[in-house]
């Protein structure tokens, strides 16, 4: 999926990717404070990192599954596994801050922050070995 050549997952990936490592850092924020303005940020954030997060999965699903190439490189299946991962455990997270004060971040609002931001690290680093080893979505002008 592009528009005007430019491919629409890779320009969507960044957003959630601030937004879940931002909740971390809020929900670390909150532990530290018990400020419930680091809870709500952490809450909005959350939800705005699954619904872009969301619209990216589905133009990643839509490259994976339409092109034969993409399908054949070998971190395309984890790094698409690995994301779905990161959107389950967000809104699992997102569920969990929905509770009252210190039980919405401490401990498992802040454990599954951290484990959505490490599986991203991981995730992250085998999207961008398919564009910078496997030249996938790199479109040569010669």
């Amino acid at each position: 999926m592009a528009i005007a050549g430019h491919p629409i997952h890779p320009m969507l990936v960044p957003f959630p990717i601030a937004c879940f490592t931002l909740a971390l850092l809020t929900d670390i924020a909150y532990w530290r404070t018990s400020n419930l303005m680091w809870l709500h940020f952490s809450e909005w954030l959350l939800f705005a990192g699954l619904v872009v997060g969301v619209v990216a999965a589905v133009a990643g699903a839509v490259d994976l599954l339409a092109s034969r190439e993409i399908r054949a490189q070998w971190p395309a299946w984890p790094h698409a596994i690995g994301n779905v991962i990161v959107l389950i455990l967000a809104f699992a997270n997102n569920l969990v801050h929905t509770s009252d004060g210190w039980t919405a971040v401490v401990p498992y609002g802040l454990i599954l922050s951290a484990a959505t931001v490490l599986l991203l690290l991981f995730t992250g680093w085998l999207g961008g070995s398919m564009v910078y080893r496997h030249a996938v979505g790199v479109r040569s002008d010669e």
